[in-house]
């Protein structure tokens, strides 16, 4: 197999959210890097169930003024 076909995986330190971190592989940064998450399992909705609104630039406002008249008919 050709040499420069493989990414160069190295060991980085991840640190999540609250502060736990952990050692893996991956080709991300250089040898020994800290790799510091945003987002990961203990903070995303997807995983706590946890959902929040968030209104960025009023486009929630925006949303509920255009919708505020409607209603479903049954």
């Amino acid at each position: 197999m050709k040499k420069e076909g493989h990414p160069d995986y190295h060991m980085i330190t991840v640190v999540q959210t609250d502060g736990s971190s952990f050692t893996t592989r991956s080709t991300w940064g250089k040898e020994g890097d800290t790799l510091k998450l945003d987002i990961d399992p203990l903070s995303h909705p997807a995983w706590t169930g946890v959902h929040r609104l968030v209104d960025s630039g009023g486009q929630l406002a925006k949303f509920k003024k255009r919708f505020q008249n409607f209603e479903v008919k049954t």
